[in-house]
């Protein structure tokens, strides 16, 4: 077997978050799938992208590697992979993937075998000049855009989107592949990971367009595939204050990347930054920070995806440095268990696809209190979802002190979730995990959770009904409520889904039995009941959707495995 290895930078990460590097990606020639994943690469028309660099990482595993490159006709193979589940990046000088900003497509797991097409998008381009006081252009200051926005309007996390070129000669820059959006552009400052370049600006609180503090920074409309010009900057060239310190491991080093501090900016979660310190007697500091209120915590990894956080340390900088910040990390908690399959004996779901357990994902949310709304982003980020085994064995790692509810997501749309239970310590019934918020503390290791996955369950695909003189709301959610009273407190048999912009309605797993169907205009994103649907303790709520959905008097009663197409819902109206 001929391998041909296409060297590459190493993997680049712009979020702030823990991640699993990559593992070794390589191209091949003439080798089986038997071990690898397979792809390609093009732009919108469905163009052929060659060159891009698809990194392949697998969940757990830290080992940094070298990306795959894509061919001429924009496909890659990337072998000698294991049996475990992987995620996919793709990049791409000038190109962007849409679905960066999707927190579910940037964890969206690969296996062994998988043959993927990915579409990047020409991005678009913010291009200006950087000069001092005097009107003299500044040579060599970095210069980063930070999305805030999406396209929607809607407000991004931490981190997500940073983009930095340095000014040339003339004290231009120009910095390109951006997704449509809402940027802000910075000028100098630490330049987001904590490290010294050696830059002369990096000591200096960063300058925001045109001059300003962030409080008062310009918000500037970017369009994918257009140029934005003349987003010039007047240099301010103020010296900025340290936060320094030691982070300290609890567990024995297993690894060699040491331990990486993240600070974050009370109010301000754009501007969230990270250190890598590479050992206890290097200690870390950041730099350049003007007077405010920060969040300091630190992450490692112990082994196999085990990882270790500390205590969020939160600091006052008010007019000198601060010194000596020790921060220890600690173990996370777990929760083992395993999904169970129940079939049932029905001819009209004889055909139908069992769910495997490797594509089957059990999540864990944390409950959206005002403390937790606190911690960094990307701490709630490292407990991410866990696929079964082949026996169908579960464990959810890396997670932080908090209360949990649990959801599972799998491909077999004739089957449903029908029960999840946790047996808690000392005890033998178990409890029903969607009617209680699942407490656990730091380090702690559960076992007893169970997922049911029940066969008989029913699709529904449809057409929002306009009445005559109306028109399709910007944004509709349908609902399906227990229609049975035996089942009204049923949190599994609350089901939702978005409405598309052609006011499409599609449903699957849904447990079988009678339904009222409400379809409702969205018109706070942050508050929609969609998001809480399954909230154990939103039982008003949902009494509140089953009081609407009865008075709207849409019903359907669905059968085991039954496949509804073509049905009509009318929009309530208030």
């Amino acid at each position: 077997m001929k391998v041909k290895f296409l060297p590459r930078v190493a993997c680049i990460l712009l979020l702030p978050v823990l991640s699993s590097l990559c593992v070794v990606a390589q191209q091949t020639v003439g080798t089986s799938n038997a071990d690898s994943i397979t792809g390609r690469v093009v732009n919108e028309a469905g163009q052929p992208l060659p060159n891009a660099a698809v990194y392949v990482q697998a969940v757990g595993i830290p080992r940094v590697s070298e990306p795959a490159t894509t061919d001429r006709d924009g496909r890659f193979k990337v072998t000698g992979l294991q049996p475990v589940p992987y995620t996919i990046h793709v990049t791409m000088p000038a190109y962007v993937s849409p679905s960066i900003l999707d927190p579910e497509s940037r964890s969206k797991q690969y296996k062994v075998g998988d043959s993927v097409t990915f579409v990047l998008i020409k991005g678009g381009v913010i291009t200006g000049t950087v000069r001092t006081a005097a009107g003299d252009p500044l040579v060599g200051v970095n210069v980063r855009a930070r999305m805030i926005r999406d396209d929607k309007g809607r407000r991004i996390g931490p981190g997500l989107m940073l983009h930095q070129i340095p000014t040339d000669d003339r004290g231009v820059y120009r910095i390109y592949g951006l997704l449509t959006g809402t940027y802000i552009v910075v000028a100098g400052g630490n330049q987001g990971f904590g490290s010294h370049t050696g830059s002369a600006f990096e000591a200096d609180i960063p300058t925001y367009a045109p001059s300003s503090t962030r409080d008062t920074a310009a918000e500037i409309s970017v369009r994918s595939g257009e140029e934005t010009t003349n987003i010039d900057i007047r240099y301010r060239g103020e010296p900025g204050r340290t936060i320094s310190g030691v982070a300290r491991r609890t567990s024995v080093a297993v690894d060699h990347f040491g331990v990486s501090v993240s600070l974050s900016t009370a109010g301000a979660p754009d501007s969230s930054q990270s250190y890598h310190q590479q050992s206890e007697n290097s200690g870390f500091v950041f730099f350049g920070l003007p007077d405010g209120d920060y969040s300091l915590t630190a992450q490692s990894h112990v082994e196999r995806g085990e990882l270790e956080i500390s205590e969020t340390r939160f600091i006052k900088v008010r007019g000198a440095d601060v010194e000596g910040i020790e921060l220890t990390t600690k173990p996370m908690a777990s929760i083992t268990g395993r999904v169970v399959l129940e079939e049932l004996k029905a001819p009209e779901c004889n055909d139908k696809d069992r769910p495997a357990f490797k594509d089957t994902f059990i999540s864990a949310w944390h409950r959206q209190t005002e403390e937790a709304k606190k911690i960094p982003q990307f701490i709630w980020n490292a407990g991410q979802p866990a696929s079964a085994d082949a026996q169908g064995n579960i464990k959810l790692r890396n997670l932080a002190s908090s209360q949990y509810y649990f959801a599972a997501r799998f491909p077999a749309k004739f089957w449903y979730v029908q029960s999840i239970t946790l047996t808690a310590p000392g005890k033998v019934k178990p409890i029903d995990a969607t009617r209680v918020w699942t407490s656990v503390s730091q380090g702690e290791k559960l076992s007893g959770l169970t997922v049911t996955l029940a066969q008989g369950a029913g699709t529904l695909n449809g057409q929002i009904a306009l009445r005559e003189g109306e028109t399709l709301p910007e944004r509709i959610a349908v609902y399906l409520v227990p229609a049975e009273k035996e089942r009204a407190d049923d949190i599994l048999r609350f089901y939702g889904a978005a409405v598309s912009r052609e006011g499409k309605i599609a449903m699957n797993s849904i447990a079988p039995g009678r339904y009222w169907v409400l379809a409702q205009a969205v018109t706070d994103e942050a508050e929609a009941p969609i998001r809480k649907l399954r909230w154990p303790d939103e039982t008003e709520m949902r009494a509140q959707l089953r009081r609407d959905a009865e008075a709207a008097k849409t019903e359907i009663q669905l059968k085991p495995c039954q496949n509804v197409v073509d049905f009509k819902v009318p929009v309530r109206q208030d």
